[in-house]
């Protein structure tokens, strides 16, 4: 990743670039409540973006609980992916979470997201089950995935 593209905590005045990608990356978007409800109710959230020439094309974000991080949301505008973006952040959020305590981290991935599975797998991440229909949309399965940080 080269300097042109910088990663810091979003703030409201992001939502509407990250609604962006919100709706470019997932069938069933989170709404601008939910993430209005993540930066100021929220006391465990922890949201980055990514940003390439002060726009935001990137975001993700975890929940830090104790020593355990969960992660939310991973998103990339589709003209961005491929570029090893998501490792990147995934990266930065991991740092992020060890920072604040975490001393594992966890996620969902759906059972056909090979891609984002490959890059989980990167980051040391293991398959520890699976959650029957958990996605809304299709009723797909997802694995749930565990790395030590």
């Amino acid at each position: 990743m080269d300097d042109s593209y910088t990663f810091r905590f979003m703030r409201e005045e992001d939502l509407d670039e990250i609604m962006e990608v919100e709706h470019a990356s997932f069938t069933t978007p989170w709404s601008r409540e939910a993430f209005l409800n993540e930066l100021y109710n929220n006391k465990f959230a922890v949201y980055l973006v990514l940003e390439k020439d002060n726009r935001v094309i990137g975001y993700c974000g975890a929940w830090v609980v104790i020593d355990e991080a969960h992660v939310t949301n991973v998103a990339i505008l589709p003209d961005y992916r491929g570029r090893k973006l998501g490792d990147a952040m995934m990266r930065k959020l991991i740092s992020v979470a060890r920072d604040m305590g975490a001393r594992s981290m966890t996620l969902e991935v759906r059972v056909t997201n090979y891609v984002a599975q490959s890059l989980y797998r990167k980051m040391g991440f293991q398959n520890g089950g699976i959650r029957k229909n958990y996605y809304s949309d299709n009723l797909e399965d997802a694995w749930v995935m565990w790395v030590n940080l």
